[in-house]
């Protein structure tokens, strides 16, 4: 490796962190001379390394400084306008068989894959520094929580990675100097930022990701999507527990009953809302608490699931976002923040299509153009991103460090239909749980490339995120269910059913507490419901509807069953069943064929 001139000169007792796992120190030096960095820098996660990444950052334009007046301590970060999403086609599950990989996944094989890699690393760092992250997914105190490693050339990846995970010697410390220690190996390098050049890696067997070509937070946070679900998952069922696309929020009644929830909605589909969501007026004295707003681990204890939040903070979509649909949210992305791809107003505040008040006369777009409101591209890209600290959430959980995690009374299964699925219904029992999750759909948005606004089929919200084959992972949720005594009751909800004028029949936002509260009900047994071919359906007068300036027959289309769009659907089932080529277990076979039949009767 080269000895140059430092890109960075970290002043005295920072950017030293190094570990005393030999292991670890063998695989950086393996990398960096791979990769040729002028400097090596050990992230130790501390303020004061912070402030000076920042200060480094704002020097090369990485980032934008904003008003500290508006939004204090907060930044700006524009990504390539090629490199705007996840890229699905370019995520790859390496596997040593296709079949390990399955049916939903890209696959890539192990070894040619690695010398593919191999080459577009080799003196990619040359003239850059190279950062080394060490982190840690979950609470310091939980059987659960995992240890890995990024090495990036990326200083928005590692200002990014402090705020999303527990990041610097508290990894260290939990990681040790045994050499046999589970860790997670993470190498990023932007190269040149060409989509031709772009690739996201999973090596299951190996704990290992690599991502290229990338500079978009979830190709390149490798904590989040990579570590958290797609080698998580795979370790997760290896291993006895789950690494799900879940929220986990509490809800606590006026007289002190507390229950949590976890719900799998995929990305762009309100998860954060609902993890931050503040009852309306009506609901006095209820609470609802955040534990997490994205990925959920579980494990059995008792006979019951107990679930941690791995991350630290969160990485949310903007648009949309105001002090109507997730106050919540605004309070936590008032300060401490980075911003991804939103406008710039000529005050250095943020903007986005969808925040509170008018659009501003004048600003600079996600792409460092001028923008009007007479412009005909968005401000703020569909995509763009926040990302802040879950200590900035005023409605945070008091158990959100809990290492053993909190008990799951209910599994939320809900995706953004405009038609066909109900606002609210519960499954018969947990395989019939099971069966809404792997067939569950939702319209595309914006947060993947691709299509919007086409029904796909996205099994527990899991179809871009598991790291292994969709049939095995089904067979271990059913296995999963075998093993619990108390296991969590499982709900569909749908949001986004629409009427005949093509309005959104429903208000959504803090108004889902409605729905909410009868799934609290049902846990404790006091709610009504009505059996329906589909599982149980809350009645009109089931649902807590006072003060809802909501129209019966809106009400009724809500809850309603359409024979001929359900018939259709039972068809979509089975087509995605066979698309997948007989992986899907016989039980989930056999549930779409006792709704084919309710549907008879």
């Amino acid at each position: 490796m080269k000895n140059l001139a430092p890109a960075i000169f970290p002043p005295k007792g920072i950017g030293d962190a190094k570990p005393a796992n030999k292991a670890v120190l063998d695989w950086v030096h393996e990398i960096a001379t791979l990769t040729q960095p002028e400097n090596i820098f050990w992230c130790d996660g501390s303020e004061r390394e912070n402030d000076f990444l920042i200060a480094e950052s704002l020097k090369q334009n990485v980032l934008i400084e904003l008003d500290h007046n508006k939004v204090p301590r907060s930044y700006l970060h524009r990504s390539n306008p090629n490199d705007v999403a996840r890229v699905e086609q370019f995520t790859f599950v390496c596997t040593p068989t296709k079949d390990e990989a399955g049916p939903t996944n890209n696959w890539s094989e192990p070894g040619e894959t690695y010398a593919k890699l191999r080459t577009l690393l080799r003196s990619a760092m040359l003239g850059r520094t190279m950062f080394v992250i060490p982190y840690m997914m979950g609470p310091a105190d939980s059987p659960l929580t995992k240890v890995g490693f990024e090495i990036t050339d990326s200083k928005y990846v590692v200002l990014s990675m402090r705020i999303m995970t527990r990041m610097g010697k508290t990894a260290l410390k939990r990681l040790g100097s045994d050499l046999s220690a589970e860790w997670n190996r993470g190498v990023h390098s932007l190269l040149d930022v060409n989509p031709e050049r772009r690739f996201i890696c999973h090596f299951p067997q190996d704990n290992t990701i690599i991502s290229v070509g990338s500079g978009y937070g979830g190709n390149v946070l490798l904590s989040k999507k990579c570590l958290a679900l797609r080698i998580g998952s795979y370790l997760a069922r290896k291993q006895g527990w789950m690494a799900e696309h879940m929220l986990i929020l509490g809800v606590e009644s006026p007289d002190g009953r507390k229950h949590y929830v976890a719900a799998a909605f995929p990305s762009a589909c309100g998860k954060t809302n609902f993890a931050m969501l503040i009852p309306p007026a009506h609901f006095k004295g209820w609470k609802v608490t955040t534990v997490g707003d994205d990925i959920g681990w579980m494990r059995i204890r008792d006979g019951r699931l107990y679930a941690v939040n791995p991350e630290n903070g969160y990485f949310g979509v903007v648009p949309g976002t105001s002090y109507q649909s997730n106050p919540n949210a605004m309070r936590s992305i008032a300060h401490d923040t980075i911003y991804t791809n939103v406008a710039l107003n000529d005050d250095s505040d943020v903007w986005w299509e969808g925040k509170d008040g008018p659009p501003p006369a004048h600003a600079i777009d996600w792409r460092g153009n001028e923008w009007t409101p007479q412009s005909k591209e968005k401000a703020a890209h569909p995509n763009s991103r926040f990302t802040t600290p879950m200590r900035n959430n005023p409605a945070l959980d008091s158990d959100v460090e809990k290492g053993e995690g909190v008990p799951i009374s209910a599994i939320i299964f809900g995706g953004r239909r405009s038609d066909t699925v109900p606002l609210v219904y519960q499954a018969f029992d947990w395989n019939h749980g099971v069966y809404l999750g792997a067939t569950m759909a939702s319209e595309t948005t914006a947060a993947a490339t691709g299509a919007v606004g086409r029904v796909r089929r996205d099994p527990m919200a899991m179809l871009p995120f598991c790291g292994y084959n969709i049939g095995d992972y089904f067979q271990h949720w059913l296995d999963i269910g075998k093993r619990l005594t108390n296991p969590p009751l499982i709900f569909n909800v749908n949001w986004f059913r629409k009427g005949a004028d093509r309005k959104f029949l429903w208000p959504g936002f803090g108004e889902n507490m409605r729905v909410l509260k009868w799934i609290i009900d049902r846990c404790e047994e006091s709610g009504g419901a009505l059996k329906s071919p589909i599982g149980w359906l809350p009645s009109p007068h089931d649902l807590d509807l006072a003060g809802l300036d909501i129209d019966r027959n809106a009400v009724d289309e809500l809850l309603g069953l359409d024979h001929e769009e359900w018939q259709k659907e039972i068809a979509a089932h089975k087509e995605f069943f066979d698309s997948l080529g007989g992986v899907v277990p016989e039980e989930l076979q056999k549930q779409r064929d006792q709704l084919a039949a309710r549907f008879m009767t």
